[in-house]
């Protein structure tokens, strides 16, 4: 009888403390939900009006960056080497236009980011068309399948002028109206293979480890002027870049790589960008697992790391379609 009596006021003291708390915890949630819709005002603000430039916007993960913040009220200036690509967005774009969101007509800027002179050149066409550069998104590159050994200099150094050179010829062409407003945002389409070296990847993975360098450095140097500075680092893109990929002799790999058909979705991809962009976040790692883990064994176990590399390059002796 005591034991039914006690349970029976623990219960209403359980009750009453329920009681209490649901509009402590009603309260919360309705708070989470205020912050939330006040975050996503702000975000829309970070981007909207703001002149938006996209390299290697013709295609893959370019083009999914534009038609996103383009949506989002971004003055975009699409760059690549094909005009009539470019021109085709541009006017899909421009079609696609709706709803209460003003959205603005594309500028178009062709040039050979393999070119520095042509970039830097590209970089003032840009300046003198809209007066400044609120964001920089440096995807464009090209990728690399091949064995170390028969791999000629000059295509390394291709993949370099590419993947490397070129961005940060466009970066510094861009970089001091920034610094003068004291306002800008550069943002680096990089790769997982920036933080970790797999066999037959070697100039591309070369020229992506030289991408995280210099922007990571950048960041810290412009830090004190307002500038943000982003790197985005994903796994294997559903794009052409195997396709499109350079073997050791210079000519094309053609063949769509299985770990690229099953890769991230482009668009995922391109919202994961717009949200680095609205969050001002420094680094952004897209990728499984196994890659994740990989970065990891690389920095505390190196040794581990070596012996999986070696035994994948036995495993796969030459460059193939995986």
């Amino acid at each position: 009888m005591m034991m039914m009596m006690m349970t029976s006021t623990t219960c209403r003291k359980m009750e009453g403390a329920l009681a209490a708390l649901t509009p402590l915890l009603l309260g919360g949630f309705g708070l989470m939900a205020l912050c939330r819709l006040v975050q996503r005002l702000r975000l829309k603000n970070r981007v909207r009006d703001r002149v938006v430039v996209i390299t290697g916007a013709s295609s893959g993960l370019g083009r999914e960056c534009a038609r996103l913040f383009h949506q989002a009220g971004a003055r975009l200036v699409l760059c690549g080497r094909e005009r009539s690509s470019l021109q085709e967005l541009a006017q899909e774009l421009t079609e696609s236009a709706h709803g209460e969101l003003k959205t603005y007509t594309p500028c178009i800027v062709t040039f050979d980011l393999s070119d520095v002179d042509k970039v830097a050149m590209a970089g003032s066409e840009i300046l003198r068309q809209c007066g400044h550069v609120d964001i920089l998104i440096n995807n464009a590159g090209v990728s690399y399948r091949g064995n170390i050994m028969d791999t000629h200099v000059s295509v390394q150094k291709q993949i370099m002028e590419t993947n490397y050179f070129g961005p940060v010829a466009l970066t510094q062409a861009i970089l001091q109206s920034m610094v003068s407003r004291h306002s800008g945002h550069i943002v680096a389409i990089s790769s997982i293979q920036g933080k970790i070296s797999i066999p037959y990847r070697s100039a591309y993975s070369a020229s992506k480890h030289a991408m995280q360098a210099y922007f990571d450095c950048l960041r810290a140097e412009v830090e004190r002027f307002g500038l943000q500075v982003t790197v985005v680092s994903p796994g294997y893109i559903r794009t052409n870049l195997s396709i499109n990929a350079i073997t050791g002799d210079g000519s094309k790999y053609g063949v769509m790589d299985k770990t690229t058909a099953t890769g991230w979705d482009p668009a995922e991809v391109a919202r994961a960008v717009l949200t680095a962009v609205n969050h001002r976040q420094k680094e952004v790692v897209l990728a499984g697992l196994l890659p994740i883990l990989a970065t990891y064994i690389r920095l505390l176990c190196p040794s581990l790391f070596f012996r999986l590399m070696a035994a994948r390059a036995r495993k796969e002796p030459a460059v193939k379609a995986e």
